[in-house]
């Protein structure tokens, strides 16, 4: 019941928080750096069919090409993001985390409290200081 996978970036202060939060229940998940190991085109296509989305809900645009690339143009099919996604990993939003519970893009970081088995095992305190979890393992 506790297998957990978080697609994850090192750099990004929310996929930092979600992971904590996964590890704050007391379970070690699968961590995939997608920026290292992007994804298949067939898990990719996965992701977003259990997260119940389109490609263009996962696109990231801060810090990304999607200005240059002008991928705010209706033009793109599905399958034109897809391959853009692939070919720049860093275009996938995340972090994306899969648990036995659902599948889902974890922003703000709290949402995967909603998909983790196990309760948290203590407090928390997010990055900018802010509390998430009290004492008592509660969602603040």
């Amino acid at each position: 019941m506790d297998n957990i996978t978080i697609y994850h970036n090192p750099a990004c202060g929310t996929s930092r928080n979600t992971l904590a939060l996964i590890r704050n229940s007391g379970v070690e998940p699968e961590v995939i750096e997608y920026l290292k190991t992007p994804p298949s085109r067939e898990r990719l296509l996965e992701l977003l069919t259990l997260m119940g989305i389109g490609p263009r809900e996962l696109l990231r645009q801060k810090g990304t090409p999607y200005d240059e690339l002008g991928l705010q143009d209706a033009k793109w099919s599905d399958a034109a993001l897809v391959d853009l996604m692939l070919q720049h990993p860093i275009l996938i939003n995340r972090p994306i985390v899969v648990t036995p519970l659902g599948t889902r893009l974890c922003r703000p970081s709290e949402a995967v409290l909603e998909l983790l088995p196990s309760p948290q095992q203590g407090p928390f305190t997010k990055e900018d200081g802010k509390v998430a979890i009290d004492a008592k393992g509660k969602r603040v």
